[in-house]
């Protein structure tokens, strides 16, 4: 469980993050969305260490990352694992020279240990026997899944996942969802979902919370996003002729029309 206590943030005078608290469960998808510029990726930036906030606390389980050190704070990073919007695998390495890299910079297996443990996540990710092709030989969707399969390799506690299925088409994209809601459950993993794919949030949004000029405008679950009346919002979600048409069906079944 990872805790975000009245977080607030500025550059220069520029307010970006604004009394932010909220609560991200572990075994959960937590999604924080909003539009461009809303301060989802300075939110998440200050969640994992990059920025540190200008009042607040961010607290992991317990333990409040604003009174850590320097060696705790580095303990605590190898317990996050972290999904690039571009994936940023290497292009020089194949891929499972990505997925060991993690295991080279922080563990002490040796080399047989070391390709166990990639064929494992390999394998969790549906890229069994990938090892050795490289990231310009393989799709969009399988370059996701390698870079799934680098942030779970050391079996983190917390996922942060950024924009996962930018650049995917719909189809590949449920797959990628599926794939980390699946994960997130297996591991019982605390996984925060940075994400614009309204889709994403029907799909696998156990945990929401809409940002809207550097303040928290909402939160709730996808079952409740459907009822929410918050105008902000409903702007933002229901933008496509899918996700309207999609409310219109749910309010037909709470008010007792099943859908056939």
């Amino acid at each position: 469980m990872i805790e975000i206590n009245n977080i607030e943030k500025k550059f220069g005078d520029r307010v970006i993050l604004n009394d932010i608290s909220a609560t991200m469960a572990t075994g959960k998808c937590n999604l924080i969305i909003g539009i461009s510029g809303s301060g989802k990726t300075v939110l998440t930036k200050c969640m994992v260490g990059l920025f540190e906030p200008d009042k607040g606390e961010i607290i992991y389980d317990g333990l409040n990352m604003q009174q850590m050190n320097d060696d705790a704070r580095k303990q605590l990073r190898q317990q996050i694992g972290m999904l690039f919007q571009g994936s940023a695998l290497f292009d020089s390495m194949t891929v499972e020279q990505n997925i060991k890299f993690p295991l080279d910079m922080f563990t002490q297996l040796n080399n047989t240990e070391k390709i166990k443990r990639v064929n494992e996540v390999l394998e969790r990710v549906n890229l069994k026997d990938a090892n050795h092709k490289f990231p310009s030989e393989i799709s969009g969707g399988m370059k996701k899944r390698v870079g799934i399969a680098r942030a779970i390799v050391l079996n983190p506690k917390y996922l942060f996942c950024d924009e996962p299925n930018s650049g995917l088409d719909p189809q590949t994209s449920l797959l990628i969802d599926k794939l980390i809601k699946q994960i997130t459950t297996e591991f019982n993993i605390t996984t925060i979902v940075v994400t614009h794919d309204m889709n994403s949030v029907m799909e696998i949004g156990d945990h929401i919370v809409y940002l809207h000029e550097g303040q928290k405008q909402w939160e709730g679950s996808n079952k409740d996003i459907i009822f929410s009346k918050n105008e902000l919002l409903n702007n933002f979600i229901f933008a496509s002729e899918f996700l309207q048409d999609a409310k219109q069906m749910r309010m037909m079944e709470a008010n007792g029309h099943p859908i056939k």
